[in-house]
């Protein structure tokens, strides 16, 4: 037999599936097969963008987010006065639930809202003078607006209820006087300076103080405008519902349980009774009427 030549007992040649040829494809880092080849058809895997170029793209999201949130949930605002201690301090921030007005919730009394001036009542405020940066912050929600005419005071009675305070007397709502040690400021009395009412409360109406009530140009100092001291639902913009700056003042802002006393719902209370009495009357005339036609007629 002559060297080199092969004989038909020998093994067959190497193949693709063979699993040495693929140890020796590997080997090299490359077959006929790799999705990478120019003729398998595959897709070059691609290069991702860099961190500076998505920046914009992310800083665009974060301020459409901002300026909804803004909109619809939530607002920052500060506060310019003492009017609301020790409740609120002048500098504080609160944040302000503009949510739920957008379902057709009412102010409840003994909440805290903000809303915008009903005409006159910030006639001696000076005007703010912001800055372009302080514009663009507060438009996108991030800084409180000082620009905007806004008061902060606390709801003491809504929509048909009747409010009064005599001299050296509390706040009585609806015949129910309110227990108001545990919110207003201490050594203050409950309207000493101003007493005022009865006064009946318009419906879609509601009539706030400060509670620092010998600090507050609140309600009881405008009912010689439109409303009669009383402010507009409409023009409520929202509860503030927490205080969150400075962090060492962090608190929520629940309602007083005084303004969920028995009875202070009273006047609205009555009315459905009121209604079925005036209802059982003609029933009860037209029962009458017919059994004494019938004994008459027999």
């Amino acid at each position: 037999m002559a060297v080199g030549a092969r004989s038909g007992h020998e093994e067959p040649e190497d193949r693709p599936e063979n699993p040495e040829n693929v140890e020796s494809a590997g080997a090299t880092g490359r077959t006929e097969s790799d999705g990478d080849s120019p003729d398998s058809g595959g897709t070059a895997l691609k290069k991702p963008r860099s961190f500076w170029k998505e920046l914009p793209l992310l800083i665009g999201i974060a301020l459409v987010l901002a300026l909804l949130i803004k909109t619809f949930l939530v607002q920052a605002f500060s506060i310019p006065s003492d009017s609301m201690q020790n409740t609120l301090q002048r500098g504080d921030r609160v944040l302000v639930d503009k949510l739920t007005p957008w379902f057709g919730a009412e102010p409840k009394r003994g909440e805290v809202v903000v809303f915008h001036d009903p005409g006159g009542w910030l006639e001696d405020t000076q005007a703010a003078n912001p800055n372009v940066v302080q514009k663009f912050l507060s438009f996108i929600g991030l800084m409180p607006s000082a620009e905007e005419k806004d008061l902060i005071k606390r709801v003491i009675a809504v929509g048909g209820d009747t409010v009064e305070c005599k001299k050296d007397g509390p706040v009585v709502v609806n015949g129910k006087a309110l227990d108001d040690k545990s919110f207003i400021f201490p050594g203050n009395t409950a309207c000493n300076d101003e007493p005022f009412g009865p006064i009946k409360v318009p419906e879609g109406r509601i009539w706030v103080m400060g509670d620092h009530r010998q600090n507050s140009l609140d309600s009881r100092y405008h009912q010689e405008l439109p409303g009669g001291g009383t402010v507009s639902d409409d023009e409520v913009v929202g509860r503030a519902i927490v205080v969150a700056w400075p962090i060492n003042r962090w608190a929520m802002l629940p309602v007083p349980k005084t303004f969920d006393q028995p009875g202070i719902n009273a006047a609205m209370g009555l009315a459905p009774g009121a209604l079925g009495a005036a209802g059982a009357i003609p029933i009860v005339l037209w029962r009458r009427r017919r059994l004494t036609s019938g004994r008459t007629a027999g």
